[in-house]
């Protein structure tokens, strides 16, 4: 059952309005996450600049697949988890390494899953990693750059994988085929 509203261009606050255009220019369509942030603009506004920051990040297309679906899963995240799978298909990630991030297995590129693991470290520990986690992700070809684009993905995600489990936002159509639940 979904607990807030998903807003269309119509039903939104006038604040809303013009980013729903650009979510309906950018994805043919009006993602239902974004339908449901539309209720508070500055949520709206927030996360669609989050999003444009972090793809601008130092991350290429799998760097960038690796942090998000690493989040969604361990926050369990029923609507991000299928949706980044297609965006991952998009980008033309290999479906190796989405398969593995959705079944929480390693990844065979170590430096991927170096990220992956100093992923998990910081949002399992709430940012409170060791000097061991960061030397071996320093080890792995990571910089300091890397630990802050990090933690822009997380701010993303909890914005998105917070509002999704209170909303219940249903599975873009566009993404059903990539249904997933925790195991």
């Amino acid at each position: 059952m979904t607990t807030l509203k998903i807003h269309d261009i119509e039903t939104a606050p006038e604040g809303s309005k013009a980013l729903l255009e650009n979510s309906q220019k950018a994805y043919g369509m009006i993602p239902g996450l974004h339908g449901v942030l539309a209720g508070s603009p500055q949520i709206l506004e927030a996360y669609q600049t989050l999003h444009e920051l972090f793809t601008q990040s130092s991350f290429n297309e799998e760097e960038l697949t690796v942090v998000w679906q690493a989040i969604n899963v361990e926050h369990a995240c029923h609507y991000c988890v299928p949706a980044h799978t297609g965006i991952a298909k998009m980008m033309k990630v290999d479906d190796e390494i989405t398969e593995a991030l959705r079944d929480e297995t390693s990844l065979e590129n170590e430096k991927l899953e170096a990220l992956r693991t100093m992923t998990l470290s910081i949002v399992r520990n709430r940012g409170n990693v060791s000097q061991e986690d960061l030397d071996a992700f320093y080890a792995a070809g990571y910089e300091e750059k890397h630990v802050l684009d990090i933690i822009l993905g997380l701010s993303q995600k909890t914005i998105s994988n917070y509002t999704n489990h209170i909303a219940n936002t249903p599975v873009d159509a566009a993404f059903e085929k990539f249904a997933w639940s925790k195991k």
